[in-house]
C-alpha cells in the first residue's frame, strides 16, 4: 500500500497537525509512506523521515498529480484548507481512499474521519460525512517516546513545563514567565517555528530561573521531570494527561473550544483567554500547598 501524507507546517499553523502526522505514520510501513507539503515559512518540513513532495498550492489537481504519479491506494488529509469539495475532486479522479484528521466537526467526503480528541463526540458528524464513513474518535495520538519515558523513573527537577505550542502563535510564553514568581525553576518549550524566537532567548538570558529547549528531542523527559505544566489545549494534553503532570491549560486559538470544554467538564484547571490576574488566581488557588 502506498500512502500520501498531506499536512502543512508554519510560523502561522502551528505544528501539531504535522506532529500528529508523524505518529500516525509509523502506524504504516516506513517504505510505504510520503509526505506532500507547501514549502512554507517557519515550517519543520527538515523533520519528516519520509520522502518528502513539495507541492505549490492546497488545489485539489497538485495533489491528483501525485496520486497518480505515485500509485498511492490511501490519502491521509490534516489541513483546514482543504475542504469537501476538494475531497469530492480527488475521489472522483482518482477513487483513493481518503482518511481525514479532522477536530472542528466540518463537512467531509472521505471514507475515514479521524478525530485523535479525547473530547471527540461521534454523534455530530451525522449528515457531514457519506454514510459508509468509518468514524475513529476519542482515540490519541502518543508519540513513542511517552510510552518509554513512562517507564522509566523521573526525579521532579523542574517546577513548571511551560508549552504554548510549536510555534506559539499566540506569543504567551514571556507574559506567562514575566507572570511566574522568580523562585521557580521553569523548563519553556518552542521551536525554530516561533516567529517570536529571538525575543525569547534575549528574556531567557536574563532570567536564570528559565531554561529554554529549542527543537528538543526530550519533551516526554522535560515533561516527565516536572512537577506541574502549563500548556496549549492541543495535542500535548493527551501526552501530559498520559503521564500524569498535574496541568493548567490556556486557550490559544479557537478550534481549541471543545478541549477547553471537555477538560472545564472533568475538572482541569483551565483559562479560555490569557489574563494575568486571572492566570495567578487560577495557580494560587488550585495549587495553594505551593505558596505561589
Amino acid at each position: 500500500m502506498s500512502i500520501l501524507f498531506r499536512c502543512d507546517s508554519s510560523y502561522a499553523l502551528g505544528l501539531g497537525h504535522m506532529m500528529r502526522c508523524l505518529v500516525l505514520a509509523k502506524e504504516y510501513p516506513k517504505e510505504a509512506v510520503h509526505f506532500a507539503c507547501r514549502d512554507l515559512d517557519g515550517n519543520i518540513n527538515s523533520q519528516i523521515p519520509y520522502p518528502l513532495h513539495v507541492v505549490p498550492s492546497n488545489e485539489p489537481e497538485e495533489i491528483i498529480k501525485l496520486i497518480l504519479a505515485l500509485h498511492v491506494e490511501m490519502l491521509i488529509i490534516d489541513h483546514y484548507g482543504i475542504n469537501y469539495e476538494a475531497e469530492r475532486k480527488i475521489k472522483e479522479k482518482t477513487g483513493v481512499k481518503i482518511l481525514v484528521l479532522d477536530d472542528t466537526y466540518e463537512k467531509h467526503c472521505c471514507d475515514i474521519v479521524r478525530n485523535p480528541n479525547l473530547c471527540a463526540d461521534a454523534s455530530r458528524y451525522e449528515g457531514l460525512v457519506p454514510s459508509h464513513c468509518e468514524l475513529q474518535c476519542g482515540i490519541p495520538l502518543i508519540r513513542e517516546e511517552f510510552y518509554r519515558e513512562k517507564a522509566c523513573a523521573r526525579e521532579k527537577i523542574t517546577d513548571i513545563f511551560l508549552a504554548m505550542g510549536g510555534a506559539d502563535t499566540a506569543n504567551l510564553s514571556i507574559p506567562i514567565l514575566n507572570a511566574l514568581p522568580k523562585t521557580l525553576h521553569v523548563s519553556v518549550l518552542t521551536t525554530s517555528a516561533n516567529k517570536n524566537l529571538a525575543t525569547l532567548q534575549a528574556f531567557v538570558k536574563t532570567t536564570p530561573n528559565v531554561t529554554l529547549h529549542v527543537n528538543s528531542e526530550e519533551v516526554a523527559k522535560l515533561l516527565h521531570q516536572s512537577r506541574f505544566a502549563i500548556i496549549s489545549p492541543s495535542t500535548l494534553v493527551h501526552e501530559v494527561l498520559f503521564m500524569d503532570v498535574p496541568f493548567l491549560a490556556i486557550k490559544t486559538a479557537p478550534n481549541q473550544a471543545d478541549m477547553v470544554a471537555y477538560l472545564q467538564a472533568q475538572g482541569y484547571p483551565t483559562m479560555d483567554r490569557w489574563d494575568e490576574a486571572l492566570f495567578e488566581h487560577t495557580l494560587r488557588s488550585s495549587f495553594a500547598h505551593w505558596h505561589l
